[in-house]
């Protein structure tokens, strides 16, 4: 959970509608009769071995789903082998048309839709002996016609992240962390120097949603079956960060020389910026001797918002062996797994029972698991990526856009995706 996942849905439409479709051409069980519902029999087929796909951040998450997937092997007896896609959209939905596709992989929210309309996919949700564990938020956005798909594998949320040098040498304290939109817009304005900008992020909805959010606002209802996105709130949330561009308290990563927020952040373009916990792995390696606080972002007109971000482990429907599959998803998604992978790669884990423990081994961070709280996912119908992008493309030009034309053209756009 690096700086990958600071690009997300920055160019991601064309691929993801590009596996869609060979998905749609895929998998044996979405047409040939039979259910990708779990609510019959689980194939069994112990001679079969495990393959599990994933889409890496490097090496050590790599070495640590190894790891795991190797102990549960010996463990269960049943083999098990974990292959690193180079392009995960592009190699998952190659398998689905071949209709060989990997019995357990990771798979985004805005691709569930696709590969759950077709019956590619195994809705096991309901049958995880941890299901009431996972964050309600998290459960939803893997959740497609009412059915609980697959186990969240780990999520992120946004947070503020503050320069401590920049902040002391502003006359700034601990008493002055904005915790209101007021607060957030007057420290940024303290924090604008020649050489800074007080705030810069990346110009997209993955990190202006946030805003929205705060206003009581999202692009669809928490079930998407309603399209909420030229709402009254998320209006006022895209005309707060206008203001704020247009007063030049803050900017996007791109007007300031880098490629994103982390990056302003790290070399000081800016004071402040609204990212992940994806956040810290590039600070330590890029940019180690710059010190910062993680608060929580600022409340809006309507409270605290932010946005999460999240994978799940996806089944496939035709996997021989689904019992074998959904006990290693289960013990993927244990406390003990899951707080492994949070220490060896950096992830949030997805279930409840992990939260203080994965406080106590990062205090610094609390801010981040904090906001599971009040977190809002991004849309999971299908196509939504696409609509998503063409919105990031109108945000580029907020500063002297309408963000209420911006928002009307996504909901005609998303709407047409309900049809």
């Amino acid at each position: 959970m690096q700086r990958r996942n600071s690009r997300w849905l920055i160019g991601t439409g064309l691929a993801v509608a590009g596996a869609l479709t060979l998905s749609a051409c895929g998998s044996g069980s979405g047409f040939g009769g039979d259910t990708a519902d779990s609510g019959g029999e689980l194939t069994s087929d112990s001679t079969q071995g495990l393959n599990i796909l994933i889409g890496s951040s490097g090496d050590a998450e790599t070495a640590s789903v190894n790891a795991a997937v190797a102990a549960w092997s010996e463990t269960s007896g049943t083999d098990a082998k974990v292959s690193v896609a180079s392009d995960l959209n592009q190699q998952l939905a190659q398998g689905f048309a071949a209709q060989k596709p990997a019995d357990v992989f990771y798979l985004s929210t805005d691709a569930l839709a696709g590969y759950a309309s077709n019956g590619s996919l195994l809705a096991y949700g309901d049958d995880l002996a941890n299901k009431d564990d996972f964050y309600p938020s998290l459960v939803s956005s893997f959740t497609y016609e009412g059915d609980f798909y697959c186990a969240p594998k780990d999520f992120s949320t946004l947070g503020l992240i503050i320069n401590d040098d920049l902040w002391a040498q502003a006359g700034l304290t601990d008493a002055d962390i904005p915790t209101t939109w007021d607060e957030l817009a007057a420290v940024s304005k303290t924090l604008t120097t020649d050489s800074q900008v007080g705030l810069a992020l990346g110009g997209e909805y993955a990190r202006l949603g946030a805003f929205m959010a705060q206003a009581g606002g999202s692009l669809m209802s928490e079930d998407n079956t309603e399209v909420t996105a030229n709402s009254a709130e998320n209006v006022a949330g895209l005309e707060y960060a206008q203001t704020l561009l247009n007063d030049g308290v803050m900017s996007y990563a791109s007007e300031i020389g880098a490629g994103w927020g982390g990056e302003a952040f790290g070399k000081q373009l800016s004071a402040m910026t609204i990212e992940g916990n994806w956040i810290t792995g590039a600070m330590k390696s890029d940019f180690p001797d710059v010190n910062y606080t993680v608060a929580e972002l600022p409340a809006g007109p309507e409270g605290q918002g932010t946005l999460q971000f999240t994978n799940c482990w996806g089944i496939a429907a035709d996997s021989p062996n689904q019992a074998g599959a959904l006990e290693l998803v289960e013990q993927l998604t244990s406390k003990d797994a899951q707080l492994t992978f949070s220490e060896e790669f950096g992830p949030m884990p997805s279930i409840k029972s992990a939260a203080e423990d994965w406080k106590s081994a990062n205090p610094t961070l609390v801010a981040f698991l904090d906001g599971a709280d009040y977190a809002k996912g991004v849309p999971n119908v299908q196509g939504a990526a696409d609509v998503t992008s063409d919105l990031n493309a109108q945000l580029e030009s907020l500063k002297t856009g309408d963000a209420q034309a911006i928002l009307d053209s996504v909901q005609k756009n998303l709407e047409a995706l309900l049809k």
